[in-house]
């Protein structure tokens, strides 16, 4: 066909680097097929012989032919060959959730036209040969030639790590290269190793690698042979300098997880300990090596499996239960496989992350934490190439439960309490004075509580959002951390902490509506400011955990916690707080529809800021009296009061103070028939609310705004502004989503 495609183009017979070129497949396979070294694939030989002019009757005799032969091949007995080898470990039984790496791995086999390398990373006891193993053994008969399997030891600390020259020797010898011909010098036995797989369709198995250096002569030259490469580094330059295809091995799925675990134990004997089993997969933190150890336990005691989560679950055991009696079976030995091939700095940090709350941690935190603002970068590239860490998003990394709880158990056996103490003393001090700056970006006009700051530790260096939407980002992701921080805290006796980490995330847990998040802070930052003994701080707990319990309708709880604010500020002389605490009461009567006693607390507010000369107070004092004065009726009085708040608000520039005053003036507005004033209002506060992140406030504002829209006559914008409440409230799980849903008569 050759020949003859040349003579119709009148034209010489097309090279095989013509062909490749047209093909894309090498000049090699290319020579290997058209002189019968090599049967082609029935994808390659259609796509060939239609390239060369076929006919569809040649297609189908050609595709025939090729059939009959493969099928011969497989039937003729086969002489024992030492070229054949077939060196894959057994496989595994089942194989639970890893079904996107298997498809992927199956196409990158698919249609080859270079040597194929898939570099399975990941970190300890998650299954990585587990999965190379299993897939080999799929798609074993696809490599006519054999398959070679190595074990390279990368990270096992009771032998030397394999040299590539060992395992070159190892599988020269399997491909039936005489030891004699063997050359000393490692780059000859690599090109010796690459001759003898020229044209041959083989798979190569290089498991546990330490690094790509230990890998790179192991690679074969022909695009027929396949490699797949596990280890716990990443193996980035073999990526990058080796066109090496990566898959990361992450953590089980729960459902994963739950599947191992019923493969090992049985449906029924899951099913009938619902709640243990899922206890038992947490514990393990969805690592298949320890729900294997897990499962093998459970086999074999035949205890109930609460037995077994029990004994997880309890502090200072679950390695002991995770020990299948030796090295490869034991998770803490495992992990620890990876831990010594450290650097110092690096095995330093991971230790010293035990003692991070989680769920994740940024550059910045680890930084303070380890007290080394320049190096913390480079060790974290360290922990992340070995799977001691995951950068899961760009700049925070975490690590899973297990991990952390081995990193934890290592400082506390390796770092003086001294020491430990310290760089908890410095990650806290990296979460309060950050979220102070934040806060002051949220609400630069709130009342100042640095009393109870200190300056940072040596070696901490906080973050320093420089706008309002830098420090919303920042608190939105820090959020969890956040809270875990001030669990650590209380649980660490870190009292001072306590209290102003709890203070500072009150501004941003109200406008994002976390109230739950928020009772829980300012009870913490309560109970702290009573174990300092200081009235002001305790006095400022309990108006701001008053706040929190108000706008979730805890009405009884609020009173009693402004009641003992008020207290404490009259007796300390306190006219500023004294004044706040009046319009949190004048706030609380007022949610209550109890519009003439809110009108009294901000009366008396707006005469003690006054006397205090506090500006902010008496603007915020003046809305209150104006809104009260609409609660009344009394819409032309109201709007004269929430005018000057207004006018002294836009001077003082305090969007959020802005806010509430423009929703005033609004209700007014709408109850003196002004409705297309009203509306203008409500939308000018809408756009603040938004800006600041004031979720509920928007949701309120949209309520009213809704309203207003009906009785302008445009029903239909009504509805879409009274959903819109709907939704954020319904988010929010917050009980005003009622009076909307009554509006819209939605069941």
């Amino acid at each position: 066909m050759r020949r003859r495609h040349a003579r119709r183009q009148g034209d010489a017979e097309l090279t095989y680097r013509e062909l490749a070129t047209r093909t894309g497949w090498s000049h090699t396979a290319i020579a290997e097929y058209l002189t019968g070294k090599t049967l082609p694939p029935t994808d390659r030989l259609d796509a060939l012989v239609r390239l060369l002019g076929a006919t569809p009757a040649e297609q189908g005799a050609l595709a025939t032919a090729r059939d009959r032969i493969e099928e011969s091949r497989r039937r003729a007995p086969r002489a024992p060959d030492r070229m054949m080898p077939r060196q894959l470990p057994a496989d595994v039984a089942s194989l639970a959730g890893r079904d996107d790496e298997l498809a992927l791995l199956d196409k990158l086999v698919a249609a080859p036209t270079a040597v194929v390398v898939a570099a399975i990373s990941g970190t300890a006891g998650v299954g990585k040969t587990a999965l190379a193993v299993h897939w080999a053994h799929r798609v074993a008969d696809r490599f006519d030639d054999g398959q070679l399997y190595v074990n390279l030891r990368g990270f096992d600390p009771r032998v030397q790590a394999l040299s590539a020259a060992k395992a070159l020797h190892g599988f020269l010898d399997a491909l039936g290269v005489p030891a004699a011909r063997v050359p000393a010098d490692l780059d000859a036995q690599a090109a010796l190793y690459r001759s003898a797989l020229a044209g041959k369709r083989i798979l190569i198995v290089l498991d546990n690698a330490r690094d790509a250096e230990q890998v790179r002569p192991l690679l074969p030259g022909t695009p027929t042979a396949m490699v797949l490469v596990t280890s716990r580094n990443q193996l980035t330059s073999l990526v990058s300098l080796d066109s090496a295809h990566p898959i990361p091995l992450g953590l089980l799925s729960r459902d994963a997880a739950s599947h191992l675990l019923t493969n090992r134990l049985g449906a029924e004997r899951v099913a009938a300990e619902p709640e243990a089993a899922e206890s038992i997969i947490a514990a393990c933190a969805r690592l298949p090596l320890a729900l294997s150890i897990a499962a093998a336990r459970a086999q074999q005691s035949g205890f109930p499996l609460a037995i077994l989560a029990s004994e997880l679950g309890t502090a200072g055991q679950r390695f002991g239960v995770l020990d299948a009696g030796d090295a490869v079976g034991e998770v803490r030995a495992v992990f620890s496989w990876s831990y010594t091939a450290l650097t110092p700095p690096a095995a330093g940090l991971f230790r010293l992350l035990g003692l991070h709350p989680g769920p994740d941690i940024t550059v910045a935190a680890a930084a303070s934490l380890a007290g080394l603002p320049d190096g913390a970068r480079r060790s974290l590239t360290e922990l992340t190439r070995a799977n001691l860490l995951a950068e899961y998003r760009p700049g925070r990394f975490t690590a899973h439960d297990l991990l952390r709880a081995y990193a934890a158990e290592l400082s506390d056996g390796t770092d003086p309490e001294l020491d430990r103490r310290a760089a908890t003393t410095r990650l806290l001090d990296h979460y309060t004075h950050s979220t102070h700056t934040a806060d002051a970006l949220l609400r630069p006009h709130s009342d100042p509580v640095d009393h109870l700051m200190s300056p940072p530790a040596a070696g901490v260096r906080p973050e320093s959002p420089t706008t309002h939407a830098e420090a919303l980002a920042w608190l939105t992701a820090e959020h969890p951390v956040l809270l875990a921080a001030l669990r650590q805290a209380v649980g660490a006796g870190f009292d001072a902490h306590t209290w102003r980490l709890g203070r500072a995330l009150d501004t941003f847990l109200d406008r994002q509506g976390h109230w739950q998040d928020r009772v829980e802070t300012c009870r913490a930052a309560l109970l702290a400011a009573e174990r300092l003994g200081d009235p002001v701080a305790q006095a400022v707990a309990h108006r701001f955990l008053a706040g929190a319990h108000t706008v979730v309708n805890r009405y009884a709880d609020a009173m009693g916690h402004l009641d003992m604010a008020l207290d404490l500020y009259v007796r300390a002389g306190d006219v500023e707080g004294e004044a706040r605490t009046h319009q949190n009461l004048a706030s609380l009567w007022d949610r209550q529809g109890e519009p003439r006693k809110a009108l009294e607390h901000s009366k008396r507010t707006l005469v003690l800021a006054q006397a205090a000369g506090h500006r902010r107070a008496q603007a915020d004092a003046l809305n209150a009296v104006g809104w009260c004065h609409a609660q009344l009726g009394e819409h032309l009085g109201a709007l004269a009061y929430c005018e000057q708040a207004l006018e002294l608000l836009q001077q003082l520039d305090d969007r959020a103070g802005e806010a509430a005053t423009w929703d005033s003036l609004g209700f007014a507005h709408h109850h003196l028939g002004q409705y297309g004033r009203a509306v203008e209002c409500y939308e000018r506060t809408l756009e603040l609310t938004r800006d600041l992140g004031d979720l509920w406030g928007e949701a309120d504002t949209l309520s009213r705004l809704g309203d207003t829209r009906h009785a302008l006559g445009d029903p239909s914008s009504g509805r879409a502004d009274w959903q819109r409440a709907l939704d954020i409230f319904t988010a929010l799980n917050h009980p005003d989503a009622a009076a909307v849903r009554a509006k819209l008569q939605l069941p």
